[in-house]
């Protein structure tokens, strides 16, 4: 089981050349040996706030594309409850104010999974194990 970051998620599914080749790796062998990819509903919130700022476009409508995601063996959105909420505004050490980051690694760390992520700030946060 490993956790993804927003961008990987877009960059996975459109078969960008930004997602690396060790993270692009990871994905198709934890698929490919019935592990799940685990995606926090928080990146659908990101997803949708992107294509609202004109900052992303889809093939479709983004209700269409987050449903084809999920339709992908293997992929599973995790909701952001109580407990992932709570655990975000309590990370250890120092970490960022932004909330969705706070909410994709607290899911990682709730699960005790990799990330795979190519935000800087995240790979220079120690507690949490990524994957880039």
């Amino acid at each position: 089981m490993l956790v993804i970051d927003t961008h990987v998620l877009i960059w996975w599914v459109s078969g960008s050349d930004s997602l690396s080749n060790k993270a692009s790796k990871h994905i198709k062998d934890m698929l490919k040996n019935d592990g799940e990819v685990i995606i926090s509903s928080i990146s659908a919130w990101e997803i949708a706030m992107l294509i609202q700022k004109d900052r992303l476009v889809l093939s479709m409508d983004v209700e269409s594309w987050l449903d084809e995601v999920s339709q992908i063996d293997g992929v599973r959105f995790m909701p952001v409850d109580n407990e992932i909420s709570i655990k975000a505004t309590m990370l250890p050490g120092e970490f960022h104010k932004d909330p969705a980051d706070r909410m994709i690694v607290a899911t990682a760390r709730k699960l005790a999974v990799p990330l795979v992520t190519a935000d800087e700030k995240i790979l220079q946060y120690e507690h949490v194990k990524t994957i880039w």
